[in-house]
């Protein structure tokens, strides 16, 4: 089936202008863009990530803004 659409999408495009052209393939690109978006992670997934993330600042694992922006100068 898949070919069938090919072969059809190839037979139509020479009969399509310039601006038209144009027009679908930004329409692909957006397709393909979507597509190639993550996936959303599950509500569970997600407070196990809140937990860990907050695990590290009880543990003193991170920077200040101050810190952030002194270092950020040197980029």
């Amino acid at each position: 089936m898949a070919q069938v659409i090919d072969k059809q999408i190839i037979d139509f495009l020479p009969l399509l202008g310039k601006e038209e052209k144009k027009t679908i393939l930004g329409f692909i690109k957006s397709v393909v863009k979507i597509k190639e978006q993550p996936k959303r992670i599950s509500i569970k997934q997600y407070n196990i990530e809140i937990d860990e993330a907050m695990a590290r600042i009880d543990a003193g694992e991170y920077i200040t803004q101050e810190e952030v922006e002194k270092e950020s100068k040197h980029w």
